[in-house]
């Protein structure tokens, strides 16, 4: 189950996101689902088409299936999802 303190081990595909810090001002304000993720970026499927984000400049607002929103620091992100099932956060 998905949950603020465990969402960075989980698969975040299909998951409705914000984009709401980036280094580069033109991610910030981005908005829809995650429809693909590798090691260092996010796919964001948005009304005008699908949108690259790199995890290491930016933080996430997700909203997890309960309707929960979290904030993700990018950085805590870039694994691969598989690889990132093991990592401790603290």
């Amino acid at each position: 189950m998905i949950v603020p303190q465990n969402v960075y081990r989980h698969e975040l595909t299909g998951l409705d996101v914000l984009v709401v810090r980036s280094s580069n001002p033109v991610h910030c304000g981005i908005r829809g689902k995650i429809v693909g993720e590798s090691k260092n970026m996010v796919r964001i499927a948005t009304g005008s088409g699908v949108k690259t984000v790199p995890k290491s400049h930016a933080t996430f607002r997700l909203t997890l299936p309960s309707g929960t929103m979290v904030d993700v620091d990018g950085t805590v992100l870039l694994a691969a999802p598989e690889k990132r099932i093991g990592l401790q956060v603290k």
